[in-house]
């Protein structure tokens, strides 16, 4: 499967592009519209979410509330497009006209894309660096991924996140008797954290960075239950099913590192600390006593929960702008300042989880008999049933 999105933050729409979908699976708006409302919420978000109500139009590949193989068309309009139709529109503007309506902007914001882009494509005005690159992006990519977790439910495998830290601020190791619980729990806090005494302290943290004019980053944690053993490779490293997550994860705005289980922590222990001891009965089959590696070995999955995390830095965008150069005068000016959150890591958790979402359905589709919904279903439980009895 691939996707390919397009438009800009101001523009008129957002469009992504889905090729590869089973035939037969079914999916309406509303299970893309839940997923587009969970990525607006969260405390420290900032006006943008008052504006835009993210809803999704189907433009093609579903006729019945069925996919029929082809690509699959979405769309989500900005509602706050009405006021940016002359600064964004499509139509060429007299020179007398450019100085007043394309709010140029030639001061580059240190963390973000713009003078990298500017320098890259040539632009001398980086709003056509910033449109583009802007967080706002990832509506679509969220939106297909609820057509991947659409995909993923019906075979069985459940996929969940919750905010582990904020700008400092942790969230003690949670229990929680299933994914199920995990949704529930983190849909009713504002920052996504299972951890109620921490709750409160982050979103204090939120309020004490957009009062300074600041902004904080933290980490946020993906779980997927139900997939098979054995989807990706260890034959190729561009088939490893762990790097290609990993990819995922830092290929979203801001985001800056990714681990898997124990991460990092792994550096410090022995390794009989680190590797998960193997066991079998004749219910589960192969399973593992621990799940340190966080559902992979030798860059496939090992049937148990898969558990990645990844690292969000605070959004570039301050009210209290760094210092930067003018590309045209090259003086030095504080940086542009553009409307955007305090702390966007509660969003970005359901981000996290759709990427994840995408990179898992897309492996599966890749691995087995993909054309039909029906065949997907019988051959990946076929899958679960060969391991079982290895």
């Amino acid at each position: 499967m691939r996707y390919l999105t397009a438009g800009e933050s101001h523009g008129p729409q957002l469009t992504v592009i889905i090729e590869g979908l089973p035939a037969g699976m079914p999916l309406l708006e509303e299970d893309i519209n839940a997923e587009l409302a969970r990525r607006q919420k969260g405390h420290g978000r900032g006006r943008r979410m008052q504006i835009e109500k993210d809803t999704v139009q189907i433009a093609g590949g579903i006729r019945h509330g069925y996919t029929l193989g082809s690509p699959v068309a979405l769309e989500v309009e900005n509602n706050d497009w009405k006021h940016w139709t002359k600064v964004m529109g499509q139509e060429p503007v007299s020179p007398e006209e450019e100085s007043e309506i394309k709010r140029k902007i030639s001061r580059p914001r240190p963390g973000h894309a713009d003078l990298n882009g500017a320098i890259k494509y040539g632009h001398r005005d980086m709003r056509n660096v910033l449109e583009r690159s802007s967080a706002r992006e990832t509506t679509v990519r969220v939106a297909a991924g609820a057509a991947a977790k659409k995909l993923l439910s019906l075979l069985g495998i459940e996929v969940a996140s919750h905010v582990v830290e904020i700008g400092g601020i942790q969230s003690a190791a949670a229990s929680y008797e299933s994914l199920a619980e995990v949704k529930e729990r983190t849909e009713n806090s504002p920052v996504r954290c299972l951890d109620p005494e921490a709750e409160p302290r982050m979103m204090q943290a939120i309020d004490d960075a957009k009062a300074n004019g600041d902004s904080i980053g933290g980490i946020v944690e993906v779980i997927v239950e139900g997939m098979p053993a054995g989807v990706g490779s260890y034959v190729h490293y561009d088939r490893k099913l762990d790097a290609k997550l990993a990819a995922a994860i830092v290929s979203i705005n801001a985001f800056k590192g990714v681990e898997f289980g124990l991460g990092f922590e792994a550096a410090r222990k022995p390794g009989s600390e680190v590797h998960d001891e193997i066991a079998w009965n004749s219910e589960d089959g192969y399973t593992r006593k621990t799940n340190r590696l966080g559902g992979f070995e030798g860059g496939m999955t090992t049937g148990m929960p898969i558990v990645v995390r990844g690292v969000m830095k605070p959004i570039p965008t301050l009210y209290k702008p760094l210092q930067s150069v003018d590309i045209e005068t090259k003086e030095p000016f504080t940086a542009s300042i553009e409307r955007s959150d305090s702390c966007a890591v509660p969003a970005a958790a359901v981000v996290a989880e759709n990427v994840v979402a995408w990179e898992l359905a897309s492996a599966i589709c890749g691995q087995f008999y993909a054309d039909r919904m029906d065949a997907l279903i019988d051959s990946v439980n076929a899958q679960r049933k060969y391991a079982r009895e290895f």
